[in-house]
Formats: C-alpha cells, structure tokens, sequence
C-alpha cells in the first residue's frame, strides 16, 4: 500500500471513517458503513477492486462455507473470532447473495461457489458500497498515515484526507503479483501493536534430500489424511516436481513448523493387519500389487519401493507386514520449506488479536483503530472460512464506525 511515516499536512478532506484496502474485508466493512449513514473513504493501491476475489475458487469464488466455526480458524487466541462469526454468518452473506440474484452451487465439505463468475460477489460488495454513498479511490499508493488529537490523516497520490476511524483491510503479503503487501504489519508496528510474525498458509510443501525421489510422482493424487501438529485433514493430495500440494496438504501447512514432519496415512480405510490378511486370502501377491489395487499405480510402486519388501507375501512374515502397515498409515516426510507467499493463499500470523477487541476489532489502545480480514492473527482452514472472517470482521467493525 505504500509507505505509513512520511508526513501529510496538507488541508485535508474529511470523513467518517476512511478504509484502507478494497478487498473483501475492506469492501464490505465499507459497504456496511455507508449504508448506516457513514461517510466513507475506500483507498487500494490496485488498480483493481477485490483482485484477491476475482481469482479465489478457480474463477468462481468459494465464498463462504456453511460450516464455518471458530475451530476452523488457526490464531494465537482461538476464541477471538467467535464474537465477529456469531454475528454475521454465512446464512447472512448468503441471503446477500440470494438478493443480488447470484447462482450458487454447494460443492464438498460445505463449500458454496458462484455458478458463473468471481466477478459477481466484487460487483455484488461495489453496488453496495454505492448504496451507502462509498467513495473508492483507487490506483494511488498511500505516502503517509499519521494520528493526532483524534483525527487519521492519510496521504495518498496528491490528496490528503482525515476521519476519526481508520480501518486496516490490506490484507497480508500472500500472492504479492497481485499487489499484496506487508503494509499492515507496518502500520500496526507504527501505532505500536504486536504482530504476530506472518509466514504463508494453505500453501504447497517442498521436499529435498532423500525424499525427493516422491517428485517422480508429480501429477499423481489419492486421498489421503495427512497431519501436522496437533491438526488432521482428510482430502487428497498431490504429488508436484517440487513435493506436495493438494487440498490436504494446503490445510496441514497453516499448521506446519519448519523442522517438522508431515504424517500422511496413505490408506485411512484399512485397518491394522491388513497386510496380513491380504496374505492369507492373496498369497501369492506382492506388496506392490495390493497397493496398487488401492493407490495409484505409481505411489504404489514407490512406496513398495521404499518399504523394500519384494517378493509373493507369502514369503513376508507377518512382523514385516505389520511394521509396513504402520508405516503406510504413518508415513513421515520431512518438508524444507513452503512455495512461499507467491503460491500461499493467505497469512497465518498478523496483528496480535491481544490488541484489538474481539466485538469491533478497534485497537485496545490506539482509539478509532480497527484491523479486519486477513492482515488479524486469524487464519481459516481452505474451502471458504478465510471468507466469511473476511464477511464477518468487516462486518463487526462497521458496527463502531
């Protein structure tokens, strides 16, 4: 968004509240504002309003999950965004939605996407924001963001602006191509907040050294559950040139630390000892041919590999296939690292939610500061709870402003 230091003294237009970033946190914090009698400033950087929004979903945007819940959302206090979800669900975005004549559709695991377009949820937050009087500056990068007897004064391009409500909406650094930045953990450092330190989430792991040897398998998926920390998910995942990505994995990542291993259970529906059954029914199969009756053929072929049991089981004690067994349902890998924020859909980290109030996400000490969506310490599991936090902190805050 540009630099928050220098300074803006320039005579200043003024406003109720002024929002920086017109993404979806941004947008409909502004929307809410508007419509409830506030005048309102919208400033992005971009070009383009909702550029995250356009892309998310494949196109399509998954806008909210029906699902949503505080134990789906990864944050150093996990009870903070209970207020903000209670409040605003995704019934009540839905019901927006519905009155804007958007087609929906539901897709696994309470995902709901638009039928056409992502464009239609960004023109759906634009034509409500012009409902509510929203004025929407975009295209100029801010140059200064200063605070003083009760008044934000914001420079931006060749103008200067002040209102007694400042909203932080500039999201986190995750796909920077889009324009993504820091921003946020720069202000938030100027008024002295804490930030919990940002590194990227639902985003593909990388493997090295020894395990390299699984990017032969790039294109290949299964499902499986794969687990980091204390979190599990079940969903499939894929094999890259560079390691692993996949809804599974995307999910274990937010959690992943690095030096850490990632479980993967390659086969959650067969119970123990099954190894050893497929001998006294199949004894003359090998451990290859029973994978490869349940996994794709050439994971089954590399995890035969890996496990180096060859030959008919009938051959294989049983103390050999039960220690595989284990093995397949508790396989170790040991990422390097991440794709980075160039491939991370969103920022587990940000502003400590210890500094903001969980009903209006204002500052505790810095007054008429709030910081909404993606740039709080509040990260939600893939399948459209980044969202709804998204939806509902904007929302929450529009209340105060």
């Amino acid at each position: 968004m540009g630099s928050a230091s220098p300074s803006c003294t320039e005579l200043a237009d003024t406003y109720d509240a002024i929002v920086l970033g017109a993404g979806a946190a941004g947008l409909m914090c502004a929307a809410v504002a508007g419509q409830r009698g506030r005048r309102v400033l919208v400033i992005d950087h971009n070009r383009q309003a909702g550029a995250k929004i356009v892309i998310s979903g494949g196109g399509r945007c998954n806008f909210t999950n029906v699902d949503t819940a505080p134990d789906r959302f990864v944050s150093a206090n996990p009870h903070f965004a209970r207020s903000a979800l209670a409040r605003y669900t995704p019934a009540d975005f839905l019901a927006l939605v519905e009155r804007h004549g958007i087609a929906w559709h539901e897709k696994t695991l309470g995902q709901l996407f638009c039928d056409g377009s992502a464009r239609q949820i960004v023109d759906m937050l634009l034509d409500e924001c012009a409902q509510g009087g929203v004025e929407i500056a975009l295209g100029s990068a801010i140059r200064a963001v200063e605070h003083g007897e009760g008044q934000y004064r914001i420079g931006f391009g060749t103008r200067a602006v002040s209102a007694p409500r400042l909203v932080v909406a500039t999201g986190g650094p995750s796909i920077p191509k889009l324009g993504a930045t820091g921003f946020a953990y720069d202000l938030a450092r100027q008024f002295k907040l804490k930030v919990v330190e940002p590194r990227p989430a639902l985003v593909p792991l990388t493997l090295s050294g020894e395990e390299a040897l699984f990017r032969d398998l790039a294109g290949v998926a299964t499902e499986v559950v794969a687990g980091a920390g204390k979190a599990a998910f079940r969903e499939a995942a894929l094999f890259t040139h560079r390691g692993l990505s996949g809804p599974a994995i995307l999910q274990v990542s937010s959690y992943w630390r690095h030096g850490e291993a990632v479980a993967i259970d390659f086969l959650p529906d067969r119970s123990a000892g099954w190894l050893a059954e497929a001998k006294r029914s199949s004894p003359r199969a090998t451990v290859r041919s029973v994978l490869a009756a349940a996994l794709p053929a050439r994971l089954a072929e590399t995890l035969a590999e890996r496990l180096a049991l060859t030959g008919e089981l009938a051959n294989l004690s049983d103390a050999k296939l039960a220690e595989a067994g284990r093995r397949l349902s508790d396989w170790r890998l040991r990422p390097n690292g991440t794709e980075g924020y160039a491939k991370a859909e969103v920022t587990v980290g940000g502003v400590s939610t210890a500094e903001l109030s969980s009903q209006t996400l204002e500052a505790r000490r810095v007054p008429g500061l709030h910081v909404i969506g993606e740039a709080v310490d509040v990260t939600g599991w893939l399948g459209g709870y980044n969202f709804q936090w998204a939806w509902a902190s904007g929302w929450a805050a529009a209340q105060a402003l």
